[in-house]
């Protein structure tokens, strides 16, 4: 349900009255629903885990209003994790008033409120650009340390950054 806000259609006079914002109507519209984040998170982790191509793709989840408070820590985490790089709402004013619900960003900007087409584009470019790699492993740590002073002994960053995603991954 991606509701935004609620019209009321008044067939005596096909007139259509604007009734409020989504925090008046029943349901909840897109990315305020659990079950949209967490399929959202589902598909995110399905992609990540399906192979080691798709550890250079970027994801990001596109919406129209907020995220609960609930997920603030959560979508950072996710970005930080590398699962999904940003959540969008594409609409800068999902809401009747000035609330502090429709935040601009998370902390971490895990989630972003787009004002401006532009302001997409940038950030688009700049996760694109960033040239990210998504990496995951469970690993002890005596083994993670081997790992780490192999890789280290590489003469460049970008080198040492494959070497250790080769041994890593087993390469």
């Amino acid at each position: 349900m991606s509701i935004v806000w609620n019209w009321e259609y008044i067939p005596s006079s096909e007139e259509i009255k604007y009734i409020g914002d989504y925090t008046t109507h029943q349901g909840n519209p897109g990315l305020l629903r659990s079950d949209t984040m967490l399929k959202a998170i589902g598909k995110s982790i399905n992609i990540r885990v399906s192979g080691y191509a798709s550890s250079k793709i970027p994801i990001v989840v596109i919406g129209n209003t907020p995220i609960k408070r609930t997920y603030y820590a959560k979508v950072d985490y996710l970005r930080k994790a590398g699962i999904i790089q940003r959540f969008y709402s594409v609409n800068p004013d999902p809401l009747d008033t000035r609330n502090s619900d429709n935040i601009k960003s998370t902390p971490q900007r895990g989630f972003l409120r787009i004002d401006r087409v532009s302001e997409l584009y940038e950030d688009l470019r700049n996760i694109m650009e960033g040239n990210g790699e998504f990496f995951s492993s469970m690993l002890s740590k005596r083994e993670l340390g081997r790992i780490i002073e192999i890789a280290n002994r590489e003469p460049t960053y970008e080198r040492k950054a494959e070497k250790f995603l080769e041994l890593l991954r087993g390469i």
